[in-house]
């Protein structure tokens, strides 16, 4: 079933894309075929994460299998 709510790479808005940011997750509705995310704006957490290897984006979105 399609959720029409989630971008697809042919569906981003390349306007939205986060200069700056580089994203490996080819699996994530957001990721787009130029390494770049364009999900508009992107949370990054937990709080009480103590270095890099406990954090992780929580706007990840899986794309649809």
């Amino acid at each position: 079933m399609e959720n029409k709510n989630q971008k697809t790479d042919a569906s981003c808005d390349m306007n939205k894309q986060i200069k700056g940011i580089v994203c490996d997750v080819k699996n994530c509705v957001y990721h787009t075929t130029h390494n770049s995310c364009c999900a508009g704006t992107i949370a990054v957490g937990p709080k009480d994460a103590t270095c890099s290897a406990n954090t992780n984006c929580a706007t990840f979105k899986p794309k649809e299998c």
